[in-house]
């Protein structure tokens, strides 16, 4: 039994073994054993060995200092699944004589991380060796646990050393986050992964050469690992016992489709079959179909395709097909890409498939599309010319003088926020880009459009198209304003000659792109228009 008082005496003697704290569990870091899981038994035994972090193992660099006990510093690893965190913590536990006492976050408690910074206390005082205390999921620790670490770490009487797959940033609380130095582990490449099976294929250690592994089946466990070593080694295990109980030699694709009981997915990121996948993916939201969509994102996800990708395409199609019938559609497509960077999958497989479903879903406009796409048409043919000089920048000295913001009506001193305004170049008066359709919040958006329209260009009521929207595409008219503003966005002053285009009146003619319509220039002052 162990006594203390006051920290003054202890019966127990110098470097005599402490009990496990409640929480801890140290079982796993001794040296493995023969039947260990293949995952286990090739950890690296040496910092050599590790794979795929080569941006933190530069000569000098804090991995190296904290495995060989150069630097006691505290270090945090961030990283995602299967990137070596607690391969790291196994090469600290065997590296030097430090003390080494592992627990999870799981099961430990204040109670627990107490017993062993007053052990280490205690080991420190009679001149025992340093104590290293890894904790795992450290981001699952109460504000109140993670407190309790801050006076050990600081006053370094224990190492800390923690692992998680969440951002520390909003995991972990700040003052522990500035005691230790953070340490960002990267996913391990599909190169990376390939080379541990191999290794773990003719390792002693591993299958020690029982067993060969052929292409197709080689390619079909790393890519079911998407970056996890540990869930490719386990692939390979099991794959190797089926082979071996079958008494043959080589793994083959079929053997280790059914070790795992996945099915191949004949998908090659760089191939023909990422594009037409890719294809359909997006073609199946276009067309509004849900489950054709769904399934096409989860032949991409079991594949091991890159989520970001997946995430980039569904912010592109949120803009490109559903636009304005659907604002929200775009901030939900974001809401995915953000939840694949900092969640990660598996778990952000849910948010890509809610924002697949509400894309197929949702009402379709490629309105802003086709509108981008004739502005940069007539960018890239010259056309445009110079800005207006009302709508130039008249802060600077001397821009008064040249004339800019002169005549430049403010918007916010008209009751309804909108005026009778030349905003485009004199050439592009009177042409309209953005054509909203009638689906979904683009209707609201198609009814507002037009009335807008008359009120900036200063045109009368006008005859409408089938669809409500008076045609003005390709039309270019005299305004004239009846009043002036100073302009107290950009310093202009009020003038007597508002807002004019130098284009002269030309009524487009009747043809295709007009529907055989003619604007009627007859119609009153836009003034008595309501937005």
């Amino acid at each position: 039994m162990t006594m203390d008082t006051d920290g003054l005496f202890s019966l127990a003697p110098p470097g005599a073994p402490a009990s496990a704290p409640a929480g801890g569990d140290n079982a796993g870091f001794g040296r493995p054993a023969a039947d260990a899981p293949l995952p286990v038994r090739m950890r690296p035994a040496t910092l050599d060995e590790l794979v795929g972090q080569e941006h933190l193992l530069a000569p000098g660099a804090p991995l190296r200092q904290l495995v060989t006990g150069a630097s006691p510093m505290s270090v945090i690893l961030w990283g995602p699944p299967g990137a070596g965190k607690t391969t790291i913590a196994h090469l600290v536990a065997h590296a030097t004589d430090r003390k080494f006492v592992a627990m999870s976050a799981l099961t430990a408690g204040v109670k627990d991380v107490r017993a062993v910074i007053d052990t280490a206390k205690r080991e420190r005082r009679y001149g025992g060796p340093p104590t290293v205390l890894f904790i795992d999921e450290v981001h699952r620790f109460s504000k109140t646990q993670q407190d309790s670490l801050l006076a050990a770490v600081e006053d370094r009487t224990v190492t800390l050393l923690a692992a998680t797959t969440e951002n520390p940033y909003f995991s972990v609380i700040s003052p522990l986050l500035s005691r230790c130095v953070l340490l960002t582990l990267q996913a391990l490449t599909d190169d990376d992964v390939r080379g541990l099976v191999r290794r773990a294929t003719t390792d002693e250690r591993g299958l020690g050469g029982a067993v060969t592994l052929s292409t197709e089946a080689e390619e079909h466990v790393v890519r079911l690992a998407s970056g996890d070593v540990r869930k490719a080694l386990t692939a390979l295990e099991a794959a190797a016992g089926s082979a071996l109980a079958q008494d043959v030699k080589e793994i083959d694709l079929a053997t280790a489709e059914r070790a795992v009981d996945v099915a191949a997915v004949r998908y090659d990121r760089d191939g023909d079959a990422h594009y037409d996948v890719i294809s359909a993916f997006i073609k199946s939201m276009r067309g509004s179909d849900p489950d054709a969509a769904l399934h096409y994102l989860a032949r991409m996800l079991v594949a091991g395709e890159d989520p970001r990708f997946i995430a980039r395409r569904l912010v592109i199609f949120a803009s490109e097909d559903v636009g304005m019938a659907d604002p929200q559609a775009l901030l939900v497509a974001t809401a995915a890409m953000s939840a694949v960077q900092n969640v990660g999958l598996p778990e952000a497989g849910l948010n890509l498939a809610q924002s697949v479903v509400h894309n197929a879903t949702a009402p379709k406009s490629n309105s802003v599309t086709t509108a981008l796409g004739e502005a940069m048409a007539d960018v890239r043919a010259g056309r445009g010319g110079s800005v207006p000089a009302h709508l130039r920048d008249a802060h600077y000295q001397g821009s008064k003088g040249l004339g800019h913001g002169r005549g430049y009506r403010y918007p916010h001193d008209d009751s309804r926020g909108v005026v009778r305004q030349q905003y485009a170049p004199d050439d592009l008066v009177g042409t309209d880009y953005y054509r909203p359709t009638d689906h979904g919040a683009e209707r609201a958006v198609g009814e507002r459009v037009p009335r807008l329209r008359r009120i900036v260009r200063g045109l009368g009521p006008g005859p409408r198209t089938s669809a409500g929207e008076p045609v003005t595409r390709g039309v270019t008219r005299s305004v004239t304003a009846s009043s002036g503003t100073p302009d107290r966005a950009a310093g202009g002053d009020r003038a007597d000659d508002e807002s004019q285009s130098s284009a002269d009146f030309d009524p487009a003619p009747d043809g295709p792109g007009n529907d055989g319509i003619r604007i009627d220039d007859s119609g009153g002052d836009a003034g008595e228009e309501q937005p």
